[in-house]
């Protein structure tokens, strides 16, 4: 018997449910796109989320510090590294050979001109003085024997009792013995002079160094270590310098007799150390760096300034009077532009374009763009844009 194939059938059946499954999917995709979209549920006060708030009600006024611009005074510095200097610096060394036996300072002291500081074995040098001393009175006596024969001989030559040849032997012989005498006047003073030398004292006031030589030690002439070094450090001066191209300002400045004020900073230019003037400028300009040293002095009775202690020195050249100021926190600047957040009456801001002239410290001058009470936004510019609401706060106190 033959059987009929199954495979027909099976293959009708594939085909039905895949038309159902389609028309099924076409249909629900119809009705999704014709549901309302779904509002948000609200509270029982009858306000709605605080996304639809935001939505609806606007961005909130931005929170600012302000600051006003003011009339004020500024300095146009040059600024130059530096260090102290001290105006004389001496240092002390034995002139005579002897033994160390007496150091009259401590270390660090401040002495005064003419102070005692060190004594050297004078023994040896007064022996010799003694010496030289007792030479001489032995060649003034003969000496005084001498002219005493000359004068005899003189009278003598009249009546000629004497040959003319002893007569000018004894010329001579005078003339001998006083450049013995004159000989030995040299060498006692000499033995003085060593005297002194063996008693050192300060030749200038200023602060001593520390101790190099004890006592004890065998000192010479000809040694190159110092027995100490003296500083002047009252008044003191900074060496420091300044480009070249900013000579010319100063050296017309000083020929006009103005006296230029030089100021002393820390290495960090927080700290002012201390308020001198201009002392001179250099004779040659460094051709390797394109600047030229400049010494300013300082009173320095509070030591604020040490010698050669590093130091950045401010040299007042102008002080402009009168001028529009801003803090220079509150100026902002683009590729192309400088400019601050004005805040206008409504409370809201304005770009403000301005133009920057000196820059000191904290402050900067405002040659263009601003007037004085004009109140700009100091700190939160970064969230600012043209027509922003903000609530600004003044700087140190006070709401707007």
């Amino acid at each position: 018997m033959n059987r009929t194939p199954r495979w027909p059938k099976f293959f009708g059946i594939v085909v039905a449910v895949v038309i159902v499954g389609a028309a099924a999917y076409i249909y629900w995709s119809k009705r999704s796109s014709a549901d309302p979209p779904r509002v948000a549920p609200t509270s029982k006060s009858g306000k709605g989320s605080q996304s639809g708030k935001g939505a609806q009600g606007g961005s909130a006024p931005i929170p600012v510090v302000a600051i006003q611009a003011r009339k004020g005074n500024i300095g146009v510095y040059y600024t130059g590294l530096g260090a102290v200097t001290p105006i004389y610096t001496v240092t002390i060394t034995s002139r005579v050979d002897g033994e160390l036996i007496v150091v009259h300072y401590h270390e660090g002291d401040l002495v005064q001109k003419g102070d005692a500081l060190i004594d050297i074995d004078p023994r040896p040098y007064q022996a010799a003085l003694t010496q030289y001393e007792g030479q001489i009175l032995r060649d003034q006596a003969l000496l005084d024997n001498a002219r005493i024969d000359l004068a005899r001989y003189q009278e003598l030559i009249k009546t000629s009792s004497i040959p003319e040849q002893q007569l000018a032997t004894q010329k001579a012989l005078v003339t001998q013995d006083e450049g013995i005498v004159k000989s030995d006047q040299g060498l006692v003073d000499s033995a003085k002079v060593n005297l002194v030398y063996c008693h050192i004292t300060a030749p200038i006031t200023g602060r001593v160094g520390l101790r190099l030589v004890d006592p004890g030690n065998i000192v010479h002439a000809s040694d190159t270590t110092p027995l100490v070094v003296i500083t002047q450090v009252d008044p003191i001066s900074v060496i420091f310098t300044i480009a070249e191209d900013q000579l010319p300002t100063v050296l017309q400045k000083m020929r006009a007799g103005q006296k230029m004020t030089v100021e002393a900073w820390d290495r960090d230019m927080k700290t002012k150390l201390a308020t001198g003037t201009l002392a001179t400028t250099d004779n040659q300009i460094d051709q390797s760096t394109g600047t030229v040293r400049i010494r300013a002095n300082f009173d320095n009775q509070k030591s604020t300034l040490f010698p050669n202690q590093f130091v950045n020195a401010r040299l007042l050249v102008q002080e402009k009077m009168n001028v529009v100021l801003i803090n220079t926190a509150a100026i902002q600047r683009s590729t192309n532009s400088t400019f601050v957040y004005l805040i206008k009456p409504d409370s809201t801001v304005t770009v403000r374009n301005v133009n920057i002239g000196t820059t000191e410290g904290n402050d900067s001058e405002i040659t263009s763009g601003l007037n004085p009470g004009d109140e700009v936004v100091l700190t939160g510019a970064d969230k600012l844009q043209e027509g922003s609401h903000v609530t600004a706060q003044l700087s140190g106190g006070g709401q707007k």
